[in-house]
């Protein structure tokens, strides 16, 4: 198996939460290829998995030095700095992902910044604009009905809940929140 193949099997794995398996990959790929960005990036989704903060920053932060012009790695890193509350930090991650490659990922994740620092009333025009931009994202349409479900209006957060159905009736998240509500 190449080095791509095993790559592809270490994502694979992490998918399957063959948790172990696909860290093993992971290490195996960084001692075959000490410079491959692609092996730290995915330690370091498995020590997230793994809630393992410290070690996940640290490979990201390799993966970073190996390859910094990449917005999911960005991404993670603000996310890693957001569980370790480094929320400033984590804010400028997510504005690099998203100035790098305009990833609905990083929007999202932004938003949820602003909601966990008190600033729901800027997060909110932000995140329509992000509907407008892009109505096809469910996961905007179901993050407007959470924060407007948490705002008191069940109702209004439903037709949110329902427009992400219509983009991705699979969404099992947005289905149990309609059934919540019934």
């Amino acid at each position: 198996m190449n080095f791509e193949e095993k790559l592809n099997k270490g994502f694979e794995l992490l998918r399957e939460k063959e948790i172990d398996y696909a860290l093993d990959v992971a290490r195996e790929l960084q001692e075959e290829q000490p410079d491959s960005h692609e092996a730290f990036y995915l330690e370091a989704l498995v020590m997230q998995q793994l809630n393992q903060w410290d070690i996940s920053m640290k490979a990201i932060e390799k993966a970073l030095e190996l390859s910094d012009d990449n917005a999911p790695y960005y991404n993670l890193r603000g996310n890693v700095r957001m569980q370790l509350e480094k929320l400033k930090e984590a804010e400028e991650d997510f504005d690099k992902a998203i100035e790098l490659n305009d990833t609905s990922a990083a929007h999202r994740n932004k938003v949820m910044l602003m909601l966990m620092t008190d600033r729901g009333q800027e997060a909110i025009p932000y995140l329509i604009d992000r509907i407008k931009k892009d109505p096809t994202d469910a996961e905007n349409w179901i993050l407007m009905g959470d924060m407007i479900n948490k705002g008191g209006q069940p109702d209004k957060a439903r037709t949110y809940y329902e427009q992400a159905l219509k983009i991705d009736p699979d969404n099992e998240y947005a289905r149990r929140q309609l059934e919540e509500e019934q």
